[in-house]
């Protein structure tokens, strides 16, 4: 656990320093490392990683995904996706006897999945490519406390509480009692936080902007429930390709997609609500 608490304490400053300098250019550079990994680890772990062509095009498209959908040349994504498919086929049609279509099928997927889920985040932060929202790295912070206070919250309620197992064919150290407490304390959390910002807009913009508490704190949980649902396909997918974790590059955590699988499912997710009802959730007055 003394492992598991130092990476975690040491990833979350430097979580911490990233939002500190809020720029563009390091968000974007985080999110394509993030997803080449993410996908590597992933390619690895099924085994397709072995089709070297087939991934080493497929990593190069995953590294380009979050530039492009984040570049005034995000209009011409769905042909530049259609063109990776297309090469993908023509790769298949030259190696058919090692490559099968369920392979290219699944290839293709999480290819197109990894990066554009990771890449909501800097839709949440970004009205239009570099242009930052006004209230955008509050939504990312809210974002971020779905996944990563809420794993922290279910880690330690389920250690030291946890006696039902949740999913025990699945993930048998995860417990309902620690699901509850994740989801609990994500809820209390974001509420303070968004009390905080409250006051913060009173005092920079006095009587500008009314922060909706209880639907920001909502959202928080269904993000947090959702984490949980990521988390638990992460996991299968694990049992499925008979691997412990997807990697190692983080002591105590395993790898990549173990850290950042539950907020693959939580960014589209604050994404789609935010884009959509930023307004409501933060309403300008007069």
């Amino acid at each position: 656990m003394a492992q598991r608490v130092i990476v975690g304490i040491a990833l979350g400053l430097f979580g911490i320093l990233c939002l500190y300098l809020d720029n563009f250019f390091i968000y974007l550079a985080i999110v394509i490392v993030i997803s080449v990994l993410a996908t590597y680890e992933l390619f690895f772990a099924t085994k397709y990683l072995k089709n070297k062509l087939l991934s080493f095009v497929s990593l190069v498209f995953v590294m380009l995904t979050p530039i492009i959908y984040n570049s005034p040349i995000k209009e011409y994504y769905r042909e530049i996706y259609l063109g990776y498919i297309l090469i993908l086929f023509v790769i298949m049609l030259f190696k058919h006897e090692r490559i099968k279509f369920e392979q290219l099928a699944l290839v293709a997927f999480i290819a197109f999945a990894i990066p554009m889920s990771m890449s909501c985040n800097l839709g949440i932060r970004f009205d239009n490519f570099n242009e930052k929202s006004i209230h955008g790295l509050f939504f990312l912070f809210v974002a971020l406390i779905s996944a990563f206070i809420g794993d922290t919250g279910a880690y330690f309620v389920g250690t030291f509480f946890g006696k039902h197992k949740l999913a025990p064919k699945i993930s048998p150290n995860k417990t309902i009692e620690g699901f509850f407490g994740g989801i609990l304390t994500v809820g209390v959390v974001t509420f303070l936080y968004s009390y905080s910002y409250q006051l913060y807009l009173d005092k920079l913009y006095p009587e500008q902007y009314e922060v909706n508490l209880i639907l920001i704190t909502l959202m928080s949980i269904v993000a947090a429930t959702l984490g949980v649902l990521g988390d638990l396909s992460a996991s299968l997918i694990k049992r499925e390709c008979s691997v412990k974790d997807f990697g190692n590059i983080m002591p105590g955590h395993g790898g990549i997609l173990d850290r950042f699988d539950s907020l693959m499912f939580i960014s589209p997710f604050v994404y789609q609500i935010v884009d959509r009802f930023s307004d409501i959730l933060i309403k300008a007055l007069g």
